[in-house]
């Protein structure tokens, strides 16, 4: 039987209970505006706890760790955990086991992305001329996150993220027919841009830099937001309805208020204000 997207978006969740901290111990940060204390990739964060809990998750933003509240696995940490090492955590075996669970996380991390943009491709209609395609690379990069450590590690992740590119690209331009050229913003730098209340429908913003700028009130409904930084934009008021290739920790790291407006894939961040 063929797996529905409520199946295929369950997996592509974080689900920290099935998952030994690997974002909390593998991934590095430095003190700065998103992370209160510099620590090393494969150190344990100060706040892990001895259950791979944060011990201090409901109060992040407010012990100065705001860039913990904006990442997000995909799915890949259970995944890792309970699948790729068998819930052997890294604490129960040698140090060798730990570096190789910590080097295939960010592997896997990112096939997971790559599913869930091409789990999205499958449910929007106007894309259908290549669900075929998708649905072939969907079950293909699957395969791949279920591959053993070794294989992984050896993965050429850019060359398989080229060919689902290929059919992510064909599928914005389905979604943004008849958007015009001006609509195209691809790569474009618009940080701290003034675009309070501007017509983004369709808008092209693939991997754009929108850190900081002024959305407020903007049009940007239908908007390809692949890879978009929106890093403290302020999307207040905005209209993102029917916007595609959002994720969480996009919308986690901008800001936002009561009156924006988002797609049903994502939900609205606690930290946004109640107002506008």
């Amino acid at each position: 039987m063929e797996q529905t997207s409520a199946d295929r978006s369950s997996e592509l969740r974080a689900d920290c209970a099935r998952c030994f901290g690997l974002c909390c111990v593998a991934l590095p940060f430095a003190a700065s505006a998103d992370f209160a204390t510099d620590k090393a990739a494969g150190k344990p964060c100060a706040n892990l706890r001895a259950d791979f809990r944060c011990g201090i998750h409901v109060r992040l933003r407010q012990e100065g760790y705001p860039g913990c509240t904006v990442y997000d696995c995909f799915g890949a940490g259970q995944k890792v955990s309970q699948v790729t090492f068998a819930g052997a955590d890294w604490r129960s075996g040698s140090g060798a086991h730990a570096r190789r669970m910590f080097d295939v996380f960010p592997v896997v991390r990112q096939l997971q992305e790559l599913l869930l943009y091409l789990d999205e491709a499958l449910t929007l209609t106007a894309a259908r001329p290549v669900h075929d395609r998708a649905r072939r690379l969907f079950a293909e990069t699957e395969k791949l996150t279920l591959e053993s450590p070794e294989r992984l590690m050896e993965l050429d992740v850019p060359a398989h993220r080229r060919r689902v590119d290929e059919v992510l690209l064909r599928v914005s331009e389905l979604m943004r027919a008849g958007a015009g050229r001006r609509k195209e913003r691809r790569g474009a730098d618009l940080m701290g841009a003034r675009l309070k209340g501007a017509d983004l429908r369709k808008a092209g913003l693939r991997g754009a830099y929108l850190i900081a700028a002024d959305l407020r009130g903007a049009d940007l409904r239908g908007a390809d937001l692949i890879g978009a930084d929106l890093r403290d934009a302020d999307l207040s008021g905005a209209d993102l309805t029917g916007a595609f290739f959002l994720t969480q920790p996009q919308v986690n790291a901008a800001r936002g208020s009561a009156g924006t407006r988002l797609p049903a894939s994502v939900t609205r961040p606690g930290h946004w204000t109640a107002a506008g």
